[in-house]
């Protein structure tokens, strides 16, 4: 039988007010959402000023994150290459940068996603959170 090390409701809190407080510093209304590795949402936090739907792309974001245990920007990159098939995918969205792993131990435990500046700003703020539970 194998174990695995999953997301407590205080590490969720951890990883958004990380990325919450990397936001705030550049003053950047997003939406950030945190997910277990399965895609499952633990946390979501709109700050004042984010465009409503902030929250559904930041969701999609951290969801891709987390069941293919690899940054959103991977995919973001290989359709901008010329793999349009990709959008064609089943299950999956939140194609652009700014979804992140969350990477304890080795062990991808959940993701979290940004939305609503620039994509390189959205992944910023997501490593911020990211980083507060892998500590």
């Amino acid at each position: 039988m194998n174990t695995k090390k999953t997301l407590a409701r205080a590490d969720v809190q951890a990883v958004l007010d990380a990325a919450e407080r990397h936001a705030k510093d550049n003053s950047w209304a997003v939406t950030i959402a945190v997910v277990d590795d399965g895609g499952h949402a633990l946390g979501l936090v709109r700050l004042d000023g984010a465009a409503p739907m902030s929250a559904d792309i930041a969701l999609a974001k951290a969801r891709t994150a987390a069941v293919s245990r690899r940054e959103t920007k991977a995919f973001e990159d290989m359709i901008n290459q010329g793999r349009y098939a990709f959008l064609s995918a089943p299950g999956i969205e939140g194609l652009m940068e700014g979804g992140v792993p969350i990477v304890v131990d080795g062990q991808v435990v959940g993701a979290v996603g940004v939305s609503g500046v620039k994509s390189p700003e959205d992944a910023a703020i997501a490593r911020a959170g990211a980083g507060a539970a892998a500590s």
